[in-house]
């Protein structure tokens, strides 16, 4: 059975919504994780250090926070860790629920805000800076003959131990997962550390294999329909939802937050035109436009924001419309036996993961989508 063709432009694109617990469900969709979780966390020797990876939504920040509350609970039961439910209303349970217990390290981009060190105040949030990460977790030098103390080397506070949960870790640059390594292979007694991150192929080889790895897969469709009543997206929008999020909460909140089916129409209007030869060189443009209003609107909402960032994120809302426009092609070239419209679907997934390179080299937007429209054309 031939390997399904996918791209990296399937895995969705960097925005964070905070986490949402259901009815005291922490996690839908995912017996199998969860099953792995359990089961080690019941065995006598559980490892010290994890990657949770999977599509955006699909519970992985969700179980590792639950997971840190197994870990640092010590009213926890053989009950509580056979159903992965930390028990509720502790002390330990009611410190997480406000954010405020000690020995729980949940580090995400977004805590660059109110860090202690100015320069990290100042940057834009396009990474996980390794300041921050030496601020908020691994201490050590930070310029000027100045050097941080290491949290993750502090004595747990409660005396049960200590979780570092880094949300993002792809966003972690070269330096800093090399500044990693050595916690990850020999971390301090009772210290537990989870990467979670929906693109696992940008950390480092040494980082993967030194942890344990967890796959968060798409939800089913009971799953996803019990996920959009509680996220109260609109019944009217379920259907278009949740086939372009194909399993992945995540990607369904960015389609109901920014009303990318609108995008879809107007995207295949343009695309049906190029595909049956019709070439329009202002296409490009007026997509270039579509994601420039796109991004201003989010460095407004918060000016922290990095434009760059904001453009990538447009881009990759864009590039999520043209995939799941190709995996349609595919699967009617298939049905059809079109050997020829299969192989150009298979020309057009390259150009959307040379295009990606490209924008991740910092070339420019507007130039990017012209050379994409044009080549996009039959051939």
């Amino acid at each position: 059975m031939a390997r399904e063709r996918r791209t990296r432009l399937d895995a969705p694109p960097p925005e964070r919504e905070p986490p949402k617990v259901f009815d005291g469900a922490v996690v839908l969709g995912q017996t199998a994780a969860i099953r792995t979780l359990s089961t080690a966390l019941a065995s006598a020797h559980f490892p010290h250090a994890w990657i949770f990876h999977g599509p955006p939504g699909t519970g992985k920040l969700l179980a590792a926070t639950e997971l840190a509350r197994l870990l640092l609970d010590v009213e926890a039961t053989p009950a509580h860790v056979a159903s992965f439910k930390a028990p509720r209303g502790t002390r330990a349970a009611l410190l997480v629920d406000v954010g405020a217990h000690p020995d729980l390290h949940i580090i995400r981009k977004e805590l660059a805000e109110s860090s202690s060190l100015r320069e990290v105040r100042e940057r834009k949030q396009t990474n996980i800076p390794l300041d921050l990460l030496r601020e908020l977790m691994l201490g050590g030098p930070i310029g000027d003959g100045k050097s941080l103390e290491s949290p993750v080397w502090k004595t747990a506070y409660l005396g049960h131990g200590k979780v570092f949960i880094i949300d993002e870790a792809e966003l972690l640059d070269a330096s800093g997962q090399n500044a990693l390594l050595k916690t990850l292979e020999e971390p301090p007694p009772g210290t537990y550390i989870v990467l979670c991150t929906t693109q696992e192929d940008r950390l480092l080889p040494t980082i993967r294999s030194r942890c344990q790895r967890v796959g968060f897969s798409g939800l089913d469709r009971a799953s996803m329909d019990a996920w959009m009543q509680r996220a109260e997206i609109a019944s009217e929008q379920w259907e278009w939802i949740r086939a372009f999020a194909d399993g992945s909460p995540g990607v369904a909140m960015l389609a109901a937050r920014h009303d990318l089916q609108s995008w879809a129409a107007e995207l295949a209007t343009k695309l049906d035109g190029l595909e049956r030869g019709r070439f329009d060189p202002s296409v490009g443009e007026s997509l270039a436009v579509r994601v420039d209003e796109f991004a201003d609107g989010v460095v407004k909402e918060n000016p922290k924001s990095s434009k760059e960032a904001a453009n990538r994120l447009g881009f990759r809302l864009l590039a999520l419309l043209f995939a799941r426009r190709l995996r349609e092609a595919m699967h009617r070239a298939s049905v059809e036996h079109d050997t020829r419209a299969l192989a150009e679907c298979v020309r057009r997934t390259d150009l959307l993961v040379r295009a990606e390179s490209e924008l991740r080299s910092n070339v420019n937007l507007k130039q990017l989508l012209a050379n994409l429209m044009a080549q996009w054309s039959v051939h």
